[in-house]
């Protein structure tokens, strides 16, 4: 990590000025809209249909000076870390030994996937939970996503992300912390345990991507069940994967239409976000990606991680848990040791989505609490 001698936590608030609303609305009313076979529904992609009705519901219906006021009303910051602006919020829970918890987004969401986490795991007294799993919580914009703002040069990828976030922790003053995430936080944080293993008492995910690195002889004593996750893999990648493969490799190309169209951003991130959540949580995250054009250098995160060099090749060793929800990518143990070598707690759930913290926060909760509460 560069020298970076600016090291000041300056208060933040979100202030969309209205010219940025009034320009958003105006191109709303005049879209130009996709043409489409008739009667392929999503075959080639998000439907036209499902996306007209969205934008109906964001010309009619959305309320964004709400939205803003809701994310208001919790405590945000930001800092220069290794040259780069960090937006985040910080919660402190009323519990003086709360344990501190950095939670780490993914895409196409932002910050705005754990709002109804942040009560339980902040204050349990308050939820009828035990005081002592309360949690200070630490919630950042990923570098190049939202209001930490662009990137300005190569290289934010998983590991120099991890790095950056064990800089805000120490910064904040916590000695002793744990890390959660999901989708790219999942990423993101068992590489903070590998950055601080000297203060990272656990990593908490909800999906850890070991993947099978080719060899026939890998797949040999999977059992029925593993096979089927690596056939459903397979599956993913090669219907559902060109997200990962065009912002992998040309994330330029592809920002150059959705820094333009509201309406592009909001399909590009609803092929993600389907029908597992609700419509307000959809157009309050790609509003972010919107209003702060952060389409490009979120983007470029999936092509930093593809051509990452100096990549660790052992294992983590800080205690790892998995929350596996029903309606997401499957971890495969087999592989996940391979990865990482502390897997202390392994829970697979039958409801919930890649969304787990949206659509079901009490269940996300239960499992960090008492993931933790196996660390104390």
């Amino acid at each position: 990590m560069t020298n970076n001698t600016d090291t000041a936590i300056r208060p933040f608030r979100i202030e969309i000025a209205q010219a940025e609303l009034d320009d958003l609305t105006d191109r709303l009313a005049r879209v130009r809209w996709a043409n489409e076979l008739p009667g392929v529904g999503s075959d080639y992609g998000v439907s036209l249909d499902y996306v007209k009705g969205l934008v109906d519901y964001w010309k009619a219906g959305y309320d964004w000076r709400a939205a803003e006021a809701k994310l208001n009303e919790y405590p945000q910051f930001t800092t220069e870390i290794d040259g780069q602006n960090i937006h985040f919020l910080h919660v402190r829970s009323p519990e003086p030994d709360a344990t501190p918890l950095i939670l780490t987004h993914g895409w196409p969401t932002t910050f705005v996937e754990y709002l109804d986490v942040i009560g339980p795991l902040n204050d349990p007294r308050a939820h009828g939970g035990d005081p002592a799993d309360a949690f200070h919580l630490v919630i950042p914009s990923v570098p190049g996503f939202g209001f930490s703002g662009h990137t300005t040069e190569r290289g934010w990828n998983q590991y120099r992300t991890a790095r950056a976030w064990a800089e805000l922790m120490r910064r904040l003053g916590y000695e002793r912390y744990g890390a959660h995430g999901n989708d790219g936080g999942s990423i993101i944080s068992p590489e903070v345990g590998r950055a601080d293993p000297e203060h990272v008492i656990g990593v908490h995910v909800t999906q850890i991507f070991s993947f099978p690195s080719g060899d026939p002889a890998e797949l040999e004593g999977l059992s029925e069940a593993d096979m089927g996750k690596v056939q459903f893999l397979r599956w993913f990648y090669e219907n559902m994967g060109a997200y990962d493969k065009l912002q992998s490799q040309a994330p330029q190309t592809l920002a150059h239409a959705l820094a333009d169209s509201p309406v592009g951003q909001l399909a590009w991130s609803c092929q993600l976000f389907g029908d597992a959540v609700s419509r307000d949580y959809i157009l309050t995250n790609v509003m972010i990606y919107w209003l702060t054009n952060t389409a490009a250098s979120s983007a470029r995160f999936y092509y930093e991680n593809a051509h990452a060099t100096d990549v660790p090749t052992e294992p983590t060793t800080v205690p790892i848990g998995l929350a596996n929800f029903a309606n997401d990518f499957q971890s495969i143990r087999p592989f996940a040791e391979r990865d990482h070598k502390n897997i202390v707690s392994w829970n697979v759930y039958d409801v919930g989505s890649h969304f787990a913290a949206h659509d079901v926060p009490d269940v996300l909760v239960d499992d960090i609490r008492a993931f933790y509460r196996s660390l104390r």
